[in-house]
């Protein structure tokens, strides 16, 4: 029985007799010859033939013998084919997926996602997510991290917000976690520094470009800070590797949708979140997209980065949890990082103490019982620590040009969509 090659690697067994396998990418009849398009996950192949062929997005079976072709894929092709027909559509795709361009507007899309994905143009922010998560990955274990994997279902809101999904849990009541903020903390307790990659909800009844109901943090938290800016140089080798992981495993998704990469430099810039104020003429307790963007423009241009961290937010914007600045007790020991005009990531110091904690929650005007699981934690002794959260459909919409979030979902939920 002959092993099945991908189609990018035909080229390599020029004269040999192989099998590929894969869908009808389209087909081009001729009077006396016949081109099949075959498509797997690494490219598109060509065989020639004098019979039938299969329709479009058939599952086939190709074995033949691989012969130079200047005007094919690859610049070789199957000559002498054999196909086998393993499954048959039943219905046409919703578009023409051999068009390079998609002929088809974005709810079409969402709404016949399991086809539609399998064009190129639209596959290729998936292949740029997925290199992205084996980037952050790899180079948190080099940082001695430990990957986690925590509840999605919770007895109290993470964040002190309303915005959350109540759930019927046995008859008690239950909601989808915001993020894996109490459990990352508290596991840095047992490895002192932690990861995780895993959905989150937001019931924010958001209907813009950004904001889904539920969407993929990449998430770390790590002990024995001595504050934020330990946090702000571990998630710049998080950036960092990141970039280079979608630089070395899908840059033909890359070249596809004519995305640049960043630079990430070594040191990447950062102001006050006063002095952002003051450079952009407003005074509110938390930036505008106007003011992130603006931001951007200016780390562009006096650091040539795309990348700017804005420090010191106001403690009344950050949650609970957040450590304030020593000397300025009004502002925080946390952070944004802002990336090509946008907020990508919040990150910073957590408070380590237990008395701190409940001192938080009454500054508040919160109860203690809700959080008491939460706040054992911290009886049994803590370092300080700190952390930060990424989405990753943002940071890849960013990364690619992406106008609207849903592009690089593979079946986004928000305010309307609860399927496919």
């Amino acid at each position: 029985m002959i092993s099945r090659v991908l189609s990018a690697e035909l080229a390599e067994h020029a004269g040999r007799r192989v099998t590929i396998a894969g869908w009808v990418h389209r087909r081009r009849l001729l009077k006396t010859v016949s081109f099949l398009l075959v498509r797997d996950r690494s490219g598109v192949a060509q065989a020639v033939t004098a019979g039938d062929l299969p329709a479009e997005e058939s599952v086939v079976r190709v074995t033949g013998t691989v012969t130079a072709s200047p005007q094919a894929p690859g610049g070789v092709e199957l000559a002498e084919p054999e196909i086998e027909l393993l499954s048959r559509p039943v219905e046409p795709p919703p578009f023409d997926l051999f068009r390079p361009v998609v002929p088809a507007t974005l709810p079409t899309v969402l709404d016949h996602a399991p086809a539609a994905l399998r064009h190129p143009v639209l596959r290729a922010p998936l292949e740029v997510s997925a290199a992205s998560v084996a980037g952050f990955r790899a180079a948190l274990d080099r940082l001695g991290f430990t990957e986690v994997h925590t509840p999605k279902i919770v007895a109290s809101a993470t964040e002190s917000g309303a915005n959350v999904f109540g759930i019927d849990y046995f008859g008690r009541p239950a909601y989808l976690a915001q993020s894996p903020q109490f459990y990352k903390q508290a596991m840095v307790g047992v490895f002192e520094r932690v990861y995780e990659v895993g959905p989150v909800f937001r019931a924010e009844p958001h209907d813009t470009v950004r904001h889904l109901a539920q969407y993929t943090s990449l998430d770390a938290e790590l002990g024995f800070v001595r504050d934020h800016r330990d946090v702000m140089a571990v998630l710049r080798e998080a950036v960092a590797g990141m970039v280079e992981s979608v630089r070395e495993r899908a840059a033909p998704a890359v070249a596809r949708l004519g995305a640049a990469l960043p630079a990430v430099p070594a040191e990447i810039p950062a102001v006050h979140f006063t002095e952002a104020q003051r450079m952009t003429g407003e005074d509110e307790p938390d930036l505008s997209p106007a003011q992130e963007r603006w931001l951007s423009e200016w780390a562009w241009k006096e650091h040539g980065s795309e990348f700017l961290f804005v420090t010191g937010y106001p403690m009344a914007k950050r949650p609970f949890y957040t450590h304030p600045d020593p000397g300025r007790p009004g502002y925080s020991n946390g952070f944004d990082l802002l990336f090509r005009g946008l907020e990508l990531v919040t990150g910073g110091q957590r408070l380590h103490r237990h008395q701190d904690y409940l001192d938080a929650l009454a500054a508040r005007g919160e109860r203690a019982e809700p959080y008491e699981g939460y706040l054992r934690t911290f009886a049994y002794g803590m370092p300080p620590h700190g952390g930060f959260a990424i989405g990753l459909e943002r940071w890849t919409a960013r990364l690619t040009g992406a106008a609207n979030i849903r592009q690089v979902t593979a079946f986004p939920r928000d305010l309307h969509r609860l399927t496919p």
